[in-house]
């Protein structure tokens, strides 16, 4: 029964998403209080009966409940409690029920949260994300209910993908949907600006925040699937450029974009209009990605769906949604104009430049992602875009943008002189020069790789730390003092400074990883020693063990250097019999400058296996330079102009009851 309650508590919620979307709107043009009121309660109700009809179905899963198809298709009595509750959002129903629920979420905090807002602007934003919410939870009754029954309950469940059976693809999908779907709340508070035909600092300093908590939770997103794929997958890379990786960084590269973008509107009133078209097209990117990966039009490991019905469903929403707020910004876009002027050297143009490099990035991936497609379409060949394309058509944008960054951040707004910027930086240059020659003194292959990337990242580094510098007046005021203005610096100058620090760490270690890793593949017995590089492999034994859903073969390695053990390595060939699928358990031994990475392979008629080896320099800098960009921009959301009411608006006229 409780989980019909859970169904019901949708179509409650599908009805309250039609009031909202239309009550407050019409209450807003007639500046009608108690109907602009409206909204808030309905997005709040929406939340609570979405968050009852989702922890209906986590109960269903929790207490093995194989009476609902969707627990009986993903779940089984043995699986680990973790995976269990994982599992309602390992399949394509509950994973948009999850997507709705923090789609709503967002609704409800912009009710309890946005009292600074002007009420009409609060009514509109609420109204677009409940037209949002409508289109999704229609979706979800019409395509994906996960509430159905079966009439011959199995006594046990069919499980989940052992691939998912993983604590890195437990968190990694609500993360990655707090900020795919968290950029609906950037795509409401544009389109609300359209229809209001008003955008101003108070503007931008309202959608900020809701950006900043979007890209963070992105990231972090992206970056738990990298470290998964990275560990579990056993091929022993970390970003494949797979069509489903890639649907996650389009939106995070525009987001990236419109944070910075945002500045520029909050402090100099200008780039109205280009900053709100960044806002339709970030969500726009993150609808695009959720038709990727639940359409079934590419085929890619990790994608949900693939169901012609449901494909045109959401292509009908991604129609409507995009082609709606594109034509009301072509409408209503020449109304954003701004009269404030800036030099062509200024820190605005800085920002400009930073902007077309992203979103030209963003492109090369989308046209990347999306031209096997449109090749099949027009010529009916099946063509393959793999990773040799996206490295080189995408890394000349990231490299420019990295050169480009600690110089554009220093320029005075308004109007700046190169040579004045320049002479602050010529210490971090140097540096990141001498970097580079000493690294490119030790190749012996002639790689370009190691020395050009890691001096880049250096540059990033020492840059942004000469920034700091130059705010505090490091080296021209007593130390004393230069604590004291490091400590009242504003939060988002701090967030700025430690985000694109791990922008650095990031290319730091996806240089070093790409120029100087090395991988051996070989067949070997039990006894046999092997040497890869600089280390000494012997292969000690394998026994067979036994999990709670699987069973597995646990190899033993040990790792020496100089006559000396630095690991012991335990890698495990698993076979999960409910689905009847084996997966690789890479054994990793990390530390600060190199990963051992060994994946036990499959074992030979003679009795030998197969196993790879991998040596990995700096590649756990990937993931600390991701979480550095993302306590980046936590520190910016602390800030204090975001925890109190925004600059406020001309005085608006008050509102008054409806007749």
């Amino acid at each position: 029964m409780i989980i019909e309650l859970g169904h019901f508590a949708v179509l409650l919620a599908f009805g309250l998403s039609l009031v909202q979307l239309s009550v407050p709107m019409i209450g807003a043009s007639k500046n009608w209080s108690s109907w602009m009121q409206l909204a808030d309660i309905t997005a709040i109700l929406q939340f609570v009966l979405i968050a009852f009809s989702f922890g209906t179905l986590t109960w269903a899963f929790v207490t093995s409940d194989f009476s609902v198809q969707l627990v009986a298709e993903n779940s089984h009595s043995l699986k680990p409690m973790l995976y269990k509750v994982s599992g309602v959002w390992g399949n394509h129903e509950g994973s948009m029920l999850l997507w709705i629920l923090i789609l709503v979420f967002y609704g409800a905090l912009v009710a309890v949260l946005g009292g600074n807002l002007p009420a009409p602007l609060k009514a509109r934003v609420l109204s677009v994300q409940a037209m949002i919410s409508a289109a999704f939870l229609g979706f979800l009754i019409f395509t994906s209910n996960p509430s159905w029954r079966l009439a011959n309950p199995p006594l046990d469940g069919n499980d989940l993908t052992p691939l998912l059976q993983d604590p890195g693809l437990a968190f990694h999908p609500p993360f990655l949907y707090m900020g795919y779907v968290g950029l609906s709340m950037s795509f409401s508070f544009a389109v609300a600006a359209l229809i209001e035909g008003r955008v101003d600092a108070a503007w931008a300093r309202w959608v900020r925040p809701w950006t900043l908590l979007a890209w963070v939770t992105l990231t972090i997103g992206i970056a738990l699937g990298s470290w998964w794929a990275y560990y579990e997958l056993g091929w022993g890379g970390w970003w494949f450029w797979d069509p489903v990786e890639n649907a996650s960084f389009m939106p995070w590269l525009i987001a990236a974009a419109l944070l910075h973008s945002a500045i520029v509107v909050e402090k100099r009133e200008t780039l109205k209009s280009w900053t709100v078209l960044l806002a339709i097209l970030a969500f726009s990117f993150s609808l695009i990605g959720t038709f990727i990966v639940r359409s079934g039009v590419i085929t890619s490991v990790h994608a949900f769906a693939n169901d012609p019905e449901r494909g045109v469903f959401i292509l009908g929403i991604l129609t409507v949604a995009i082609g709606g707020a594109l034509t009301l910004y072509a409408v209503r876009a020449s109304k954003l104009q701004s009269n404030s002027a800036f030099s062509l050297v200024s820190r605005e143009s800085g920002l400009v430049v930073n902007n077309l490099l992203l979103v030209v990035a963003a492109a090369v991936v989308f046209f990347g992602t999306i031209w096997p497609l449109v090749a099949e379409m027009t010529t009916g060949r099946k063509l393959s875009v793999g990773a040799p394309f996206f490295e080189l058509a995408f890394t000349p944008f990231m490299v420019l943008l990295a050169m480009f960054l600690p110089i554009g951040a220093m320029l005075s707004w308004k109007r700046a002189q190169v040579g004045k910027t320049v002479k602050h930086l010529r210490g971090a240059m140097a540096l990141a020069s001498a970097v580079g020659i000493f690294i490119w003194s030790r190749e012996t292959g002639g790689r370009m790789m190691a020395p050009v990337g890691l001096a880049l990242a250096a540059w990033l580094v020492f840059g942004t730390l000469v920034d700091l510098g130059v705010r505090v007046r490091f080296g021209k005021i007593p130390f004393a003092q230069v604590l004291r203005r490091l400590r009242n610096l504003p939060r988002s100058d701090w967030g700025k400074s430690v985000g694109h620090i791990g922008f650095g760490l990031t290319i730091w270690g996806i240089a070093a990883v790409t120029a100087w890793e090395v991988e051996d593949i070989r067949v070997v017995n039990v006894g046999d020693s092997f040497t890869v590089a600089a280390y000494d492999f012997e292969f000690k034994s394998v026994n067979r063990i036994q999990g709670k859903n699987y069973s597995a073969d646990l190899g033993h390695v040990t790792a020496s250097e100089n006559g000396k053990v630095v690991a012991q390595l335990y890698p495990e060939k698993r076979f999960y019999p409910v689905q009847r699928m084996p997966t690789t358990e890479a054994a990793i031994q990390t530390t600060l400058t190199r990963d051992l990475y060994v994946v036990l392979g499959d074992r030979q008629a003679d009795g030998s296996w197969a196993m790879r080896t991998y040596i990995k320099p700096f590649t756990v800098w990937i993931w600390i330079g991701s979480i550095t960009m993302a306590l980046g921009g936590l520190l910016s959301m602390t800030d204090r102009r975001y925890r109190v009411a925004s600059t406020a608006r001309r005085k608006e006229p008050d509102a008054v009851p409806a007749e």
